[in-house]
């Protein structure tokens, strides 16, 4: 009887275009709008940037040796225009107009330094707000200061190696799929979880607080159905409704990947690939069934006692921020999966879907968030049971 319901509403809730779009048509074009969106800005800002001639502002002697050396550096830093000063006030009031993106000060007596053999100081201007403008500044000169070190090397007859007596090597034990799962994971739970969210919430509004808007409710409890039945009925909608949602974001990565060729680099490519397995997708969905679950037993009392289509859709709307907050906990970094956050609903999926992608969860953590999610969805289906269960609240 259960199932019967089951299939009667599925078919029902498929026959509504809003619900299919954001039950499937919308998650499918998330990823390939939001990857086609990210990767052609940030290949626009990188052109953009090495194109770019940076106008510096000079203050100085016009014989000066870091006006040479700067004069001299070759386009490969990035090509430049120099302008001279009188005074740095005037300088510093045309970055702040962005009329320049650098300034430079060389104290007139640059060359005592120089002659004496001791460290000359050279002050460069910037403007903050112009994003990528101080790392240039430090590539111009890190540059003229590595030039100006080998020639003092040079006069002293000194080698690099007799004042180096440490070498230190960095070597990286993370492999990229650890450093991927642990720097970038969390924006795919996070859709998730927001996509399980939405598909579970327009059917949840249709199938009780649409039944009874469209006087229908009444007729199916007549029925010698027993109430918990029904109610299981249209509960197995939702979260199939809020599982779709969330398979069809899967899927929009997919095509992302495999059939728009989005991603370019082979070495991320591979990682993914690696990521995108069985085990993985298995695993994912035994973490999002109970928070699915858990998602239509919160909404489905409001949709119960909601009067109107209207006002059932403007107190769960809220609600999905409520329950995605949570999610954003991902993009934090230093915050793992414990004993503690593991028992945090939500928060708990999050970073065991981090530590999936990572390739580092371990498995009495995953065990612990599956039970603390799988409790909450039976307190969810138990109050869901309870306010359907009052005929108040089910007829109009």
């Amino acid at each position: 009887m259960i199932f019967t319901i089951f299939k009667k509403e599925l078919k029902d809730t498929l026959r509504d275009r809003r619900t299919l779009m954001m039950m499937l048509v919308i998650p499918i074009l998330i990823f390939p709008i939001i990857l086609s969106i990210f990767v052609s800005v940030s290949a626009s800002f990188t052109e953009e940037a090495i194109a770019k001639e940076v106008v510096i502002g000079y203050v100085g002697t016009e014989d000066n040796y870091v006006l040479e050396k700067l004069t001299n550096l070759p386009d490969t830093f990035g090509k430049k225009r120099i302008v001279f000063y009188s005074d740095t006030a005037a300088m510093q009031q045309d970055l702040r107009i962005d009329s320049l993106q650098m300034g430079v000060y060389v104290p007139s007596d640059f060359a005592k330094y120089m002659l004496a053999k001791t460290p000359a100081p050279v002050t460069v201007f910037f403007n903050a707000t112009d994003l990528g403008m101080e790392d240039r500044a430090e590539t111009y000169m890190a540059a003229i200061e590595d030039i100006a070190q080998q020639e003092r090397y040079l006069d002293l007859k000194l080698s690099v190696e007799e004042l180096t007596p440490i070498i230190t090597k960095y070597s990286n034990v993370a492999s990229s799929k650890e450093m991927i799962g642990k720097l970038a994971g969390g924006i795919l739970p996070y859709i998730f979880i927001a996509f399980g969210f939405l598909g579970c919430m327009y059917p949840a509004i249709d199938l009780f607080t649409g039944e009874k808007e469209r006087g229908t409710i009444e007729t199916l409890l007549t029925t010698p159905v027993a109430r918990w039945q029904i109610l299981f009925g249209k509960m197995g909608v939702v979260v199939l409704s809020g599982l779709l949602a969330a398979s069809a974001a899967l899927l929009g990565l997919f095509i992302s990947i495999e059939v728009l060729n989005i991603v370019e680099n082979e070495e991320l490519l591979t990682v993914i690939h690696g990521i995108l397995s069985f085990k993985f997708i298995l695993l994912l969905f035994a973490l999002l069934f109970p928070l699915t679950v858990f998602f239509a037993g919160v909404m489905i009392p409001v949709a119960v006692y909601a009067k109107s289509f209207k006002e059932a859709q403007s107190i769960i709307t809220p609600l999905n921020i409520v329950m995605v907050l949570p999610a954003m906990i991902g993009f934090f970094p230093g915050v793992e999966l414990n004993l503690v956050t593991a028992c945090i609903p939500v928060v708990n999926v999050v970073l065991a879907t981090k530590e999936l992608i990572a390739g580092t969860l371990d498995l009495y953590l995953l065990g612990l968030s599956f039970a603390v999610m799988l409790v909450l969805a039976m307190l969810a289906v138990l109050v869901s049971y309870k306010r359907f269960d009052k005929e108040g609240n089910v007829v109009m």
